[in-house]
């Protein structure tokens, strides 16, 4: 039996695989389309009977090997990227939810996927109840309705740092027949892989830390193989019934545990096209290879930032779950024991005015719209990307209207100190 790789050997050497006289390197296969000698080979790949490439924006060589090589990081069976973290997450819903159906998700969330969830698929007649990660089972059973079709949570919520209890919703949503959807944009599959706490699918927003350098936006959907469509048959009717948009097909019957994933490229990836380009998919590859790197500085210049803020009289509180103290601290050692992520929230007793002030002297950290990349970066998101929420709204988000988040990067951990230092002076 071969020895599994690490995930450090996977980070540098997974997902392409060059043969005699290939390029060593990943290839960018810039190219819309594939050529075929006969309109036979063209047709059975239409039919979804062989294997190849003809279209992009359906499948891609340089985005393929990517795929694989973040599907290899999760420990998952198949693995397609998109154009964006929204996109990951809206396809991870929509390939099992449709018009009627109903989605229960952690309120602590990612803005931009909270209304998502809330409004925009609202639109699309899915509903979601979202609930306090927190609370009891007993107290979470509640919000499941007889068509409810997904979970959905964050490893490591943005920007309330929250650890999801992933075994506990993994437990809830597998009680009532449908899959767990679990976000692991933050904390990546270095320090946390959610398929062995009984996730069913992850996504990531690989603009993060699997980019790593903010060069280009991307998404990631991986899928564990481990949920069974077929005994919930009649709950998921698009993957366990023929598709008669292609064909007739049924994708459990056809591809087993690659079911989901081929249904979200032949039918989603078909019609609403979020397909990432292979140009991203090459500069992402690069960052991928120095994930394993990265992860466990970025968590420890974070660690000592942190117990710097805590020891502040002017913060009026800090919060990070790698920090000793941290109400998510135990719930961390658990899912993610060596280390969490790069990123900090923390408030300072001035309030929403002294948030901007402190920002705008900042030197060395940027004020951006973005997180978790080699750069140490700020946002107040209750002024930029939760905005459209208001107070009552953010607090249920688990964004407190003060709440700077911090985002450590690699630089020198003292030099960021005395970055924050001077602006807060």
């Amino acid at each position: 039996m071969e020895k599994k790789q690490s995930l450090d050997t996977i980070c540098i050497q997974g997902g392409w695989k060059p043969k005699n006289g290939e390029p060593r390197v990943l290839p960018i296969y810039q190219s819309t389309t594939f050529k075929y000698e006969t309109s036979e080979q063209m047709g059975r790949l239409f039919d979804l009977e062989e294997d190849g490439y003809f279209y992009t924006r359906l499948a891609n060589p340089t985005n393929d090997a990517v795929a694989a090589k973040i599907c290899a990081l999760e420990g998952g069976a198949a693995a397609m990227l998109t154009s964006s973290g929204q996109a990951a997450n809206m396809y991870a819903v929509l390939n099992i939810c449709s018009a009627g159906d109903h989605v229960v998700s952690a309120a602590t969330i990612y803005g931009g996927t909270s209304n998502l969830f809330t409004v925009t698929l609202k639109r699309f007649g899915i509903e979601c109840t979202l609930v306090d990660p927190d609370a009891s089972k007993e107290e979470l059973e509640k919000a499941f309705q007889p068509n409810t079709k997904a979970v959905f949570g964050e490893t490591i919520a943005n920007p309330a740092l929250v650890v999801l209890d992933i075994e506990k919703f993994a437990d809830l949503a597998h009680s009532h027949g449908v899959p767990l959807i679990v976000d692991n944009t933050f904390a990546t599959p270095i320090n946390c892989r959610p398929f062995e706490w009984g996730a069913d699918i992850v996504t990531h927003s690989t603009t993060k830390y699997m980019d790593g350098h903010a060069m280009c936006v991307g998404g990631c959907i991986v899928d564990s193989g481990s949920f069974d469509w077929e005994a919930h048959a009649d709950k998921f009717p698009g993957l366990t019934t023929p598709d008669e948009s292609y064909h007739g097909v049924v994708y459990t019957q056809r591809f087993g545990k690659g079911a989901y994933i081929t249904k979200a490229t032949a039918q989603l990836m078909r019609d609403m096209g979020s397909i990432q380009s292979p140009q991203n998919a090459f500069l992402l590859n690069i960052g991928l290879e120095t994930l394993h790197l990265r992860m466990p500085r970025h968590c420890e210049n974070a660690l000592k930032v942190a117990e710097y803020l805590k020891g502040r009289t002017d913060v009026a509180w800090v919060k990070f779950p790698g920090l000793k103290g941290d109400r998510y601290y135990d719930l961390a050692q658990k899912y993610m024991p060596s280390g969490t992520c790069g990123v900090i929230s923390f408030g300072l007793k001035g309030g929403r005015q002294a948030a901007a002030e402190f920002m705008d002297k900042l030197k060395l950290a940027a004020i951006v719209t973005h997180v978790a990349d080699a750069r140490t970066s700020v946002l107040h998101p209750a002024s930029h990307t939760h905005r459209q929420l208001n107070d009552e709204q953010l607090v249920e988000a688990g964004v407190d209207p003060s709440l700077i988040r911090l985002s450590v990067g690699i630089e020198d951990a003292a030099d960021i100190i005395a970055d924050l230092e001077q602006a807060l002076a």
